[in-house]
């Protein structure tokens, strides 16, 4: 348990160095957090997680699913890669059996509408593993892969973390 949470503290220090985190718990390799004051859609909950190490490093990049209720905005999945994306070059996401195609910036990615955030979590919740692949800025295809247990428990936590502030 010690893990996770040792690997999810410096994640969350890049995210968003200047804002107070309220954990709502750690679920294998997912937490679940709340950020009390995060500017005008104050407050915001969200379930997270690193890519899973690979040959001795850890990956910049994270998954997180989150919720923002005073902006209506509830499951919204982001992608952050752990390398900057070719400009051309797709971001397929993996769940399981499922396969999605993401909206993507140099190093973020999204769904790309409500409907899909809703089917990429419904697929979190049955699969015990996603991953996100690209090619890279160099040229070099990269995947990001993610261990999903925990996954579900987190992400409901960080929706009952912001619930009552609707």
């Amino acid at each position: 348990m010690r893990r996770p949470l040792a690997c999810l503290i410096p994640l969350l220090l890049v995210a968003s160095p200047a804002i107070a985190r309220d954990s709502l718990g750690i679920f294998e390799s997912w937490g679940a957090f709340r950020d009390p004051v995060a500017g005008q859609s104050a407050p915001r909950c969200y379930a997270i997680a690193q890519p899973q190490v690979r040959r001795g490093r850890t990956p910049q990049g994270f998954a997180s699913v989150g919720t923002w209720p005073r902006a209506h905005v509830r499951g919204q999945v982001h992608i952050r890669l752990s390398r900057a994306r070719s400009p051309d070059a797709p971001v397929r996401l993996s769940v399981g059996e499922r396969r999605f195609t993401l909206v993507a910036g140099q190093v973020d990615a999204w769904a790309p509408d409500a409907r899909t955030d809703a089917q990429i979590i419904a697929a979190m919740r049955s699969a015990t593993s996603m991953s996100v692949s690209s090619v890279g800025a160099d040229g070099r295809a990269f995947a990001d892969s993610y261990a999903l247990r925990g996954a579900a428990t987190a992400i409901d936590a960080a929706a009952l973390g912001c619930a009552r502030l609707r």
